[in-house]
């Protein structure tokens, strides 16, 4: 079969539309940049606001956002001793992406609580 105009494969998917699926995919982890989105956070008020997220794997997912460069993690001096999470210029540059995202499900996705 022949390329197509952008070179590839027509039937092949592009890897970097799997790479931000991969990401994207995993649960929480688009739900947790758009909570964040909002400004910083604590641990207990990202808990209360993503409804069904454990503790564990919100750990995971902060620390996994972390390490990707995402967001970052301040601790406070306290006392009380506090930390706070907030989007990175990179974790920033995710919105236009999830706010289009959000924008389509509202317009082609039935509501579930419909």
């Amino acid at each position: 079969m022949s390329p197509n105009r952008a070179g590839h494969d027509p039937r092949a998917c592009d890897q970097r539309l799997t790479r931000a699926f991969t990401f994207l995919g995993k649960r929480w982890n688009g739900v947790l940049i758009g909570v964040l989105a909002s400004g910083p956070a604590g641990f207990a008020e990202l808990a209360r606001a993503i409804e069904g997220i454990s503790e564990s794997v919100l750990s995971d997912r902060l620390n996994e956002l972390a390490r990707l460069g995402l967001i970052t993690r301040t601790v406070r001096e306290g006392p009380p001793v506090g930390v706070s999470y907030q989007l990175t210029e990179r974790g920033e540059s995710l919105m236009p992406v999830l706010d289009d995202l959000a924008r389509w499900a509202g317009e082609n996705l039935p509501d579930p609580a419909a």
